[in-house]
């Protein structure tokens, strides 16, 4: 009878530790705002292609481990450089090009200036913000390299007038301790449990249309809400920048990109949260 619970305490204690192993293999989100063991996450293997990133084949220095590099391509495309190299391009359509071929592209399919359904085959990972399962939820969870990427989805207008659940997704990019978030083409404010499933954002990509996507001051209050250091404008049609710009009226900075390259690491962020205008937007 003791053997017999001894063996079953046994078992029941190795099983309980094997569990425990495998969730420790699984990534960890350092953004959310109730850290939580995330299941069902893939893998990616990344190597990097191209002599101009041979540094992820030798010791990085502190500081390149901390900087990740941001520019601003067009519309809604920023480049995120990694400090292992791995390069995402964000709402890819292919009409904005990067420097170089990003391992990463993230879609959105509002419009077709967000989406291809067509990229580049030599693209590593394709994400799309939306699933082609209707009532279907786009999921991501995702790490390349020393970037692990996820998703929040949201609703959007479709072209009839009604919304579409689920159409549009927030990618966020965590990498080198900075939490990266890109709106993607929001047409609703979020709600408590998007606010909760996002977490916490360092850096923020933002729609400044004033329209296309929400109003100036619709979008300013989630810009708010979520409470990011550095807030990078995007998808931008002419005058609103200026009244998105107005709506915070002294509470973040705003500043202007002297290079078209952002370098940025969780020891630069500005102490006030500050509105940075990229160039060529």
């Amino acid at each position: 009878m003791l053997r017999a619970l001894a063996f079953s305490l046994s078992t029941f204690f190795l099983s309980a530790f094997a569990a425990l192993a495998q969730q420790a293999e699984m990534p960890v989100s350092q953004c959310q705002a109730i850290a939580q063991k995330l299941p069902g996450v893939m893998f990616a293997s990344f190597k990097p292609s191209g002599v101009q990133f041979a540094q992820a084949d030798r010791k990085l220095s502190l500081a390149e481990k901390e900087e990740v590099k941001i520019t601003f391509v067009g519309h809604s495309t920023y480049f995120i450089e990694s400090p292992e190299g791995v390069g995402i391009a964000t709402d890819y359509s292919g009409a904005y090009q990067p420097s170089r071929l990003p391992d990463v592209v993230t879609m959105n399919k509002a419009h077709s200036t967000h989406y291809t359904l067509n990229p580049d085959s030599r693209i590593q990972h394709v994400l799309h913000g939306w699933s082609d399962m209707p009532g279907e939820k786009a999921k991501h969870q995702l790490t390349v390299g020393d970037v692990y990427i996820r998703n929040v989805v949201s609703d959007i207008r479709n072209w009839g007038g009604g919304i579409e659940e689920n159409g549009n997704s927030i990618f966020i990019f965590e990498v080198a301790g900075l939490c990266i978030g890109h709106l993607g083409h929001l047409h609703f404010e979020l709600n408590e449990a998007q606010y909760t499933e996002i977490g916490r954002l360092d850096i923020l990509m933002v729609p400044v249309d004033g329209g296309l996507t929400m109003g100036a001051d619709s979008m300013s209050r989630v810009v708010q809400r979520l409470r990011s250091s550095l807030i990078l404008p995007m998808h931008r049609w002419g005058p609103p920048l200026d009244r998105f710009l107005s709506m915070f009226d002294g509470k973040f900075d705003i500043a202007y990109a002297k290079e078209a390259t952002l370098r940025v690491s969780m020891r630069g962020l500005p102490k006030k949260p500050t509105i940075l205008v990229p160039q060529g937007l």
